[in-house]
């Protein structure tokens, strides 16, 4: 029955992410947006991390549950997880170490995509009936299109990302932590799974704020204590860095022969891999990230669409970088498919002395899987509050808790299998709702750049050049107790 379900889902998780639907459609939309926001990914890069990273908040924002600091945070938490290690193991082992460049490519263009729909995250975002911040594809979709079409891709975009916040944000995290705890440990899974979702309830109950604080604190710690430990195994490693880098850009535009327990790739499987896993690590154009964005105390959605496209920059140039580059450079890259779930740890163990190696990445798979159960819970409630209302929100965070416990022992290709075929459900209406907001994305982008650059401008001078134009912050947040399809649509 599961290899019967297996089949199917694999089947059509191929068409989705397939060379004439998905693939060209988030290559293309991050393209168009690059063009049509002149490139602000690159101009614009060092003043978001200047504002993510140190500022961490506006003065005086109103609106939001928690600071653009900690909206990053919980969005980054659902991020970098184990994709960041087992899903660049699998695209590596299936790919080839062309799929790595492929990665970096759906990350560069992945930052045009994910400064969009955070943008219009906090541009469209409203309040629950509890007065809590909402927002997301799920709002922006349906407030921003003003027609039947607009509300199609709204739900359509809840109902999946209900389904994928069990898939990739879930079963996929647990069964990672789980195996790797086991074999690193000795910890039976079902242990390992009680424990999990013991703390995943527990942070839960708190809702976002709980949220931002764990991820606050969790998220800087665990990136730095991974980056430092890839960077030793690189400087150890330096001369065959090089030739790692040779390998990737060759074999991006040619496929790899077969080599060691390698299969071989042709140039599409090294793309698709690339791609598949480039989405899954760093979600841009899924529209997830959107729903944390929209919680943020900012003055302006330009500002937090900025801050929010630091995180691709983060996980796949930064992290997924370091761990592509330790597995190639350590030879384990060739181990095969089977592999994959171990690979990451096995490359630590050949470039580190000692038993760090396996160490450092179980308890950085730990932290960040965990963290990513955390913040695509969030996601998951707001989406189920957007179809069922606030009521739903309390059930789904304890049945979201109980099936971390089961996907800690279902076998892991069927969890991934189901989660690229969630991520690719997600995706397709919200990219096609990005392109068809893509005028006014690039409307008040460009006005508010004109008018501050360098992103210092206070809210004082914010309201200043904002007035009597449409998109002022405290002109969209609206409070919306009696469910979506009653809110006023804002354009």
């Amino acid at each position: 029955m599961l290899d019967s379900l297996q089949s199917i889902l694999d089947t059509i998780g191929g068409f989705v992410w397939g060379p004439f639907l998905l693939i060209p459609l988030l290559l293309g939309t991050g393209i168009y947006l690059t063009i049509r926001l002149s490139g602000l990914q690159i101009t614009k890069l060092i003043p978001a991390l200047r504002l993510a990273l140190f500022e961490r908040k506006d003065k005086d924002a109103p609106g939001g549950d928690v600071s653009q600091f900690q909206a990053l945070t919980t969005a980054l938490a659902a991020t970098v997880g184990t994709g960041n290690i087992v899903g660049v193991a699998t695209a590596i082992s299936i790919g080839g170490p062309g799929a790595l460049f492929w990665m970096w490519v759906t990350g560069v263009l992945g930052m045009a995509s994910k400064y969009s729909e955070a943008f219009l995250g906090v541009r469209f975002r409203t309040r629950d009936a509890k007065g809590e911040i909402s927002g997301g594809p799920q709002y922006y979709l349906f407030r921003g299109i003003p027609n039947g079409f607009g509300k199609f891709l709204s739900l359509f975009f809840a109902i999946a990302a209900v389904l994928a916040s069990f898939g990739i944000g879930n079963m996929t995290q647990g069964n990672s932590i789980s195996a790797n705890v086991e074999s690193s440990f000795g910890v039976p899974v079902w242990v390992t799974g009680l424990v999990l979702a013991a703390l995943t309830l527990l942070v839960l109950v708190g809702g976002i704020k709980s949220i931002g604080k764990v991820t606050a604190a969790l998220v800087p710690i665990m990136i730095v204590f991974y980056v430092l430990g890839a960077l030793y195994i690189l400087a150890v490693n330096i001369e065959s860095v090089p030739a790692a880098f040779g390998s990737i850009f060759s074999t991006a535009f040619t496929g790899h022969s077969a080599v060691g327990g390698f299969a071989g790739s042709a140039i599409i499987l090294v793309v698709q891999m690339g791609v598949a896993r480039g989405i899954f690590s760093n979600e841009s154009g899924m529209g997830s990230a959107a729903i944390a964005a929209a919680a943020a105390q900012t003055t302006h959605p330009v500002r937090q669409g900025l801050v929010s496209m630091t995180q691709t920059f983060i996980d796949t140039i930064i992290v997924v970088t370091c761990t592509g580059l330790v597995i190639v450079t350590t030879g384990v890259w060739d181990q095969g498919k089977d592999f994959a779930a171990t690979m990451t740890g096995d490359a630590f163990s050949h470039g580190l002395p000692g038993g760090w190696g396996h160490l450092i990445v179980t308890l950085g798979l730990i932290l960040f899987a965990y963290s990513t159960i955390l913040g695509w819970a969030y996601y998951g409630e707001r989406c189920m509050e957007r179809l069922f209302g606030r009521r739903s929100v309390m059930p789904y965070r304890v049945f979201f808790s109980l099936i971390v416990f089961v996907g800690c022992s279902v076998p892991l290709a069927i969890v991934w299998s189901f989660a690229d075929l969630m991520n690719g459900l997600m995706a397709l209406p919200n990219l096609l709702g990005l392109l068809i907001l893509s005028g006014l994305i690039a409307r008040e982008t460009k006005h508010y750049l004109r008018n501050d650059p360098q992103l210092r401008a206070d809210k004082l001078q914010i309201d200043g050049f904002m007035e009597g134009r449409p998109g002022a912050i405290d002109s969209y947040v609206s409070t919306d107790s009696g469910g979506p399809d009653r809110a006023q649509r804002v354009r």
